[in-house]
Parts: C-alpha cells; sequence; structure tokens
C-alpha cells in the first residue's frame, strides 16, 4: 500500500515521523502528570497542518485521501494518544458533517478557520442514556421564530472545554426521531444557553478532555442546521455517515499504538536474550512477538484496503466497524502482552508500555464499542 503513497506525501509523512519522535514523545510522561497538551506543541500541530489533514484544499486544508490521513494517524500514535485526539475531531467527527452535508455558505464560514486550528470542532451526540444507542438521544431542538432552542445534555465529548465550533445532534420530530426525526446543528462557543462542564478524570487519553455539554433554553440561529432548512430530520444519516470515517481513525490509532508496542517489546526482548535466557524462555517470547507481528501486519490489510475503498467511493459502513472491532481488540490483546514481557517494569506509570495500555483499552469505546460494532456488521450481513 506504500508504493501508492506519492513522493510528496512520503516527505510529509516523515516530516511528522520526525515531530513525533523529537517533539511528542519527550513530552509524553509529563502530559499524564499534567493531564495537559503544552500550548507550545498545539501551536506546532497547527503550524504543520495538523488540523486540516482532511479538510479539502478549496477550504483551508491539505486535502489528504483516507489512506493519506489513517497513515499521519498510524504515525502521531506511536506515541501518547491525546495528541490524535486534539486534531481528531476537527479532522473527523466535528467537521465533517459540514464538508459532507453543509451549505456552501456553512462549508467557507467554518472549515477554513478548523482547518488552520483557529477554531476546533466538536462532536456532541452521546449523552448519559444514550452512548452506543445514538437512536435513543433526548436532546431536543424546537423551532421558535428565527432561532432553534435546544435543550438536553451530552457527555463524554472530546475536545469540548477547548471547541469553538459543535456539531450537535438533536431530536426535532419525537415521532419519527431515528427514521426522520433527528438534525444535525452547528452550534458556536458562547451562544445562549450553552455551557461546559469539567473535564472527566479517565484511566487513559489523559492530556485529551471531555466534558458534559448542557443545552438550557440554548439558542441557535435558524441557519444554523447542517444543510439549511431543508435538512431538517436527516441528522441521523449526517451522524453515521462521520462514523463510518471515525471509526476508520480509530483502527489507525490502534494499528499505531501496536506497532510502537511491539517495536518496544523487540528491544526488550533482545535485552533479554543478551542477559541469557535459557533457549525455552527465549522461544517462548519470539512466538509472543510472532504473534504480535502477525496481528499487526493483518490489521494493517483490513485497515488500509477499507480506506481504499472508501476513497473510491464506496460504501465502508460494515468494513469500517470491522476494522474497529479488530484493530482497537487486537491493539489491547498486543499491549496485555507486553506487561507480560516487560513484567514489573511494565506496570510502572513511568513506562510507555503501561501508558499505552490504558490508551488503547478505550479505543475499544470510542465510536461506537465493539458490541455495537458487531451488531452493526451482523444486520449488513443479514441484508446481504
Amino acid at each position: 500500500m506504500a508504493s501508492a503513497m506519492s513522493e510528496e506525501f512520503e516527505k510529509f509523512r516523515l516530516k511528522i515521523r520526525n515531530f513525533v519522535e523529537k517533539e511528542l514523545d519527550p513530552v509524553s510522561i509529563k502530559i499524564e502528570q499534567d493531564t495537559k497538551i503544552p500550548d507550545k506543541i498545539v501551536d506546532q500541530m497547527r503550524q504543520l497542518g495538523l488540523f486540516g489533514l482532511s479538510i479539502p484544499k478549496e477550504y483551508g486544508g491539505l486535502g489528504l485521501s483516507t489512506i493519506e490521513e489513517i497513515t499521519i494517524y498510524e504515525e502521531i500514535t506511536r506515541t501518547n494518544a491525546c495528541h490524535r485526539s486534539r486534531i481528531g475531531t476537527s479532522n473527523g467527527i466535528g467537521s465533517m458533517g459540514i464538508l459532507y452535508d453543509g451549505t456552501e455558505e456553512q462549508k467557507r464560514k467554518y472549515l477554513p478557520r478548523i482547518a488552520a486550528g483557529e477554531w476546533t470542532a466538536a462532536f456532541a451526540l452521546t449523552e448519559p442514556d444514550a452512548g452506543s444507542d445514538a437512536a435513543n438521544i433526548s436532546t431536543s431542538a424546537v423551532l421558535k421564530d428565527d432561532h432553534w432552542v435546544l435543550n438536553g445534555t451530552k457527555q463524554f465529548i472530546t475536545n469540548a472545554d477547548t471547541a469553538r465550533v459543535f456539531t450537535v445532534i438533536a431530536v426535532t420530530d419525537e415521532q419519527k426521531r431515528a427514521r426522520g426525526g433527528v438534525s444535525a446543528f452547528i452550534v458556536e462557543q458562547g451562544m445562549p444557553g450553552l455551557s461546559i462542564g469539567s473535564a472527566d478524570l479517565k484511566m487513559g487519553l489523559k492530556g485529551s478532555h471531555t466534558n458534559e455539554v448542557v443545552f438550557k433554553d440554548c439558542q441557535v440561529p435558524k441557519e444554523n442546521i447542517i444543510g439549511g432548512m431543508e435538512k431538517v430530520g436527516e441528522g441521523f444519516k449526517t451522524a453515521m455517515s462521520v462514523l463510518d470515517k471515525g471509526r476508520l481513525s480509530m483502527g489507525a490509532c490502534a494499528l499505531g499504538a501496536a506497532q510502537k508496542i511491539m517495536e518496544l517489546c523487540i528491544e526488550k526482548i533482545k535485552n533479554k536474550i543478551i542477559e541469557g535466557l535459557q533457549k525455552k524462555e527465549i522461544q517462548a517470547i519470539q512466538f509472543d512477538l510472532a504473534d504480535m507481528g502477525i496481528q499487526i501486519y493483518a490489521a494493517r490489510q483490513m485497515l488500509y484496503n477499507t480506506a481504499s475503498l472508501r476513497d473510491h467511493g464506496g460504501n465502508i459502513t460494515a468494513e469500517a466497524s470491522m476494522v474497529k472491532v479488530f484493530c482497537t481488540e487486537m491493539a489491547s490483546r498486543i499491549a496485555e502482552k507486553a506487561i507480560d514481557i516487560f513484567e514489573m517494569d511494565g506496570c510502572l506509570t513511568s513506562n510507555q508500555i503501561e501508558i499505552l495500555l490504558r490508551d488503547v483499552r478505550l479505543y475499544r469505546i470510542y465510536e461506537g464499542t465493539s458490541e455495537i460494532q458487531r451488531i452493526i456488521i451482523a444486520r449488513n450481513l443479514l441484508k446481504k
């Protein structure tokens, strides 16, 4: 698959790898302690164009293909996962609804600011009683004169505390709900009735913040429904199309983390061999390493093949879910095995293996749990 990349893109990829090794890796453990990405790092990511990877050039982004974008994500998640998460919503679920279904006026207004990293975009779908079951959301939107009035609470919203613009999914027709009664809105920070809660304390991705977002008689201009008034009721379709791509991104994140874990294990195993382990012990560890290589190779083929299908206009709903399940569960298995290889050293909070173990576990929840992915896959198989 690498042979399909242009020479220009390959230079960019190597530039990002160098950035990861020289700038991101050295601050990884400090971020865990401070639970915050340094402002200097965020500025550097802006200068590299990382907030506009997937946004077309005509709107100020880099206009990368799906394959190119996931390649960059794989590079960035070779270190602390919060860095990818910081740019991820602006490249994916926070902006893609506007790109896919927004009016030209909406695209011109928001996408250039998002691509430049001037405005962070976020995606507000999950609620306290509607996580994986997105069709069960209760946040409502009622049209009143020249504006919509939103009421409800969203939960675990990535980058909510830094976001200037939110894609918000709300019910506009209680009877129809997911079948034509859910709409997508563009809500800006500062609109009356919008408030952000404190950051959640999570087991992993500590430098990537998730927050509660509350709408209390939040007033949103009538024209801020994505796609205009003719798109009222089509927000569920927008949300699902956005999540297809998001699931590939999660697969890429898991793959990058797994690759890094394997590389750390290789170095550890080499040291163990030098220290004089018995032959049978060496062979057992080598088998573990071989299994890692097999799983990573299989995951990479699934991910890149599905990304190629998307780039060629194919429907990837089932395939994206397959990638999400396989890659994220694979990364968790490899991280668990790495702890066995590193023994007590791998349990220390100063060890990158311990950080990666906690981070990859969350990938199995983000963008829909493994159980929800299996439901999607089964439904699609039965349709065929």
